[in-house]
């Protein structure tokens, strides 16, 4: 199927935010996030993600700041757009940014923006990044319309919220797939470039972009940080490549 998208190879960005939450519960830098990325990289990810939050109970601010200055690949930085992330945001200058509509007390990233309701503030928003030459994506649920939307924000890309597609893939995959074959058949027709992420996992990847072959990136964390603790993390980082290949 990839050779009719122009052999698009979707990459692979690696949250860390999970070995932060481990150092962070000792305090210290056992495990180290930084060499964690390093590391990473070199066992073959395309990119680190990292989602900062304002009570900073994992990847702190200053850890943008070091893996900006250390990591070869793409950083990404999602978060809520909020005076400090912004600030953080273009004092880094990451490869691109997510934007998502996480609550300050949100356990993870629980839903898309309304591209709609909020089109004045993304749009304002997403500008001040661009002119930084920073790609911006924002987060939104697998909705054509909520594609749409962040189009006319003045975004690069989406990334389609996984959640819904993971949680219901075990019932019957091409249900649970069909509305994000729909938003990412959307995406192309608006010109956006197309990420996922959440809950993705060797169980459920493949048949993800066998679906959607045009995806240009994943951002996995949870689901391959814990596959590490059984399989190791160079092995890992390597299974998930294999799954990205089909």
């Amino acid at each position: 199927m990839r050779d009719k998208y122009n052999e698009i190879v979707t990459k692979l960005s690696v949250n860390v935010n999970k070995i932060a939450v481990l150092r962070n519960s000792r305090g210290g830098n056992c495990p180290n996030v930084l060499r964690a990325a390093l590391d990473i990289e070199r066992f073959g990810a395309d990119g680190i993600t990292v989602h900062p939050r304002p009570d900073a109970r994992h990847i702190r601010y200053d850890d943008v700041r070091d893996l900006k200055r250390s990591i070869a690949t793409e950083l990404n930085v999602e978060g809520n757009p909020i005076p400090s992330f912004i600030e953080l945001v273009l004092e880094t200058a990451p490869a691109q940014v997510t934007l998502v509509p996480d609550a300050p007390d949100a356990l993870t990233s629980n839903a898309g923006w309304d591209t709609a309701a909020h089109r004045g503030f993304l749009t304002e928003v997403t500008a001040r990044f661009r002119e930084r030459g920073i790609r911006v994506s924002i987060f939104v649920d697998p909705d054509p319309a909520m594609v749409a939307g962040a189009k006319a924000c003045g975004a690069d890309r989406v990334e389609l919220y996984t959640e819904s597609y993971a949680r219901l893939y075990p019932a019957g995959r091409e249900a649970a797939v069909a509305p994000f074959v729909a938003a990412a058949e959307e995406a192309r027709r608006q010109g956006l470039g197309l990420n996922a992420g959440h809950d993705l996992s060797l169980e459920n990847l493949r048949y993800y972009l066998e679906c959607i072959p045009w995806t240009d990136e994943v951002s996995i964390g949870h689901a391959l940080i814990s596959d590490a603790l059984y399989y190791g993390l160079e092995n890992t980082v390597q299974l998930y490549r294999r799954a990205l290949k089909g």
